[in-house]
């Protein structure tokens, strides 16, 4: 599966920063992870931390799938509003998850103080606007649903909004506290590197074909015909999952987005600020580091790569007019176009744990617009896991549900 297209602005931006071996003999460990993107390297790093002997393994380059294509807002708010999340799931389990996600955003600050990343993690805080005035009611009332549960959030009208970032022609909003943004591309291989030190291997361009279940033990065999003998392995594949499981669990969607030439001064008012809509699909937005604008939506259906290409220019003019509406005088001069895929499952959660089809594994599968928040908080869990016990979380997040 192609998992982005174009030209990903992360990928060019970093270029190469750094290369591994593919595997050219037969290996054993404790832990085997699939997967060498930003949800691989956080789990690798805490198995790692965790004291297990672990080998991960990538078909690509690493995080030369979808990580070079996120946007890497980091939120804890999850597609799926609080108040709709409580109705599916019940209040304990709906203010859980997006705890989780708070908590996620304040651990990878700590982490990144860790290894002294250069990805530039940054506080930010998160505006969430009605594009409609319809919409202005249910968002209201999500408000009030996340600030009797603790979150520290501030409801503005449309006029306030004016004034603090120059947007027109919005119906009210939900200012939160809580928000990041990183390079999440950077990250990552900071994070494979780091823990390449303390003993991790990695091979990238290997591909696992076949697995072979043993009481115990697993025996995966990849694409150079090595053998690789692991007591667990941790599947971190995102959207490929749906090659592996072929029920029908996440529907698969293309996202595009644009980031425009340089211009520091023009977004001063939003930079310490993610923005996103209620739009169906949503729009968002956020700056770079080097004073860019990087705007996204346009959601598709995923078909195959093809189409999804055919769209970019299509999707580029679509974002912008939607950026238009609310900045009708500011020109955008586009510098990048791609395309990545994302999942939506049927409750904006991702599915992390054991699979009944597959013994001595588990799996860390953060779809939706949290992929990464809800990433960190399968780290906890997969800690857990490999001890024989249970999160508070499984229950929700798990396969079946």
């Amino acid at each position: 599966m192609d998992l982005k297209s174009n030209e990903p602005f992360w990928l060019l931006k970093n270029g190469l920063l750094a290369s591994y071996p593919s595997l050219k003999s037969n290996e054993k460990c404790d832990v085997l992870i699939v997967g060498g993107g930003i949800t691989g390297s956080l789990i690798a790093h805490q198995m790692i931390e965790d004291g297990y002997s672990t080998i991960l393994i990538d078909k690509r380059e690493l995080c030369n799938g979808s990580t070079s294509a996120t946007t890497s807002m980091l939120q804890y708010e999850i597609d799926v509003p609080l108040y709709e999340l409580i109705e599916k799931i019940g209040e304990k389990g709906a203010v859980s998850s997006y705890n989780a996600c708070s908590d996620a955003i304040d651990t990878l600050e700590k982490l990144s103080k860790m290894i002294k990343s250069n990805a530039g993690f940054k506080r930010k805080k998160s505006l969430y606007f009605a594009s409609k005035k319809k919409d202005a009611e249910w968002l209201k009332k999500e408000y009030e649903v996340r600030k009797e549960n603790g979150f520290e959030v501030q409801w503005l009208e449309g006029e306030q909004i004016l004034e603090k970032f120059e947007f027109e022609n919005t119906y009210g909003g939900i200012l939160s506290k809580q928000g990041a943004s990183i390079d999440a591309f950077q990250f990552a291989h900071e994070l494979f590197m780091h823990n390449v030190k303390k003993g991790l291997k990695i091979f990238d361009k290997t591909e696992m074909v076949k697995v072979e279940e043993h009481k115990g033990f697993n025996l995966v065999t990849v694409n150079s015909g090595y053998q690789i003998k692991a007591k667990k392995i941790i599947y971190c594949i995102g959207y490929e999952s749906k090659n592996l499981l072929k029920e029908n669990f996440v529907n698969l969607k293309s996202t595009y987005a644009v980031v425009s030439e340089i211009d520091k001064d023009r977004f001063k008012n939003i930079g310490s600020t993610l923005v996103w809509n209620t739009d169906d699909p949503y729009l968002y937005m956020r700056t770079t580091d080097d004073g860019r604008m990087l705007i996204g939506g346009g959601d598709e259906d995923f078909y195959n790569a093809e189409k999804r290409d055919a769209l970019l220019n299509k999707k580029e003019k679509e974002i912008l007019k939607s950026l238009k509406k609310i900045k009708p005088d500011y020109h955008f001069y586009p510098d990048f176009v791609w395309a990545g895929a994302f999942g939506e499952t049927k409750d904006g959660l991702p599915y992390i744990g054991e699979h009944k089809k597959l013994r001595n594994s588990y799996f860390v599968l953060g779809f939706g617009g949290n992929g990464i928040t809800f990433s960190v908080t399968g780290m906890k869990m997969a800690s857990l896991f490999m001890k024989n016990k249970k999160h508070p979380l499984s229950r929700y997040f798990k396969f079946g549900r």
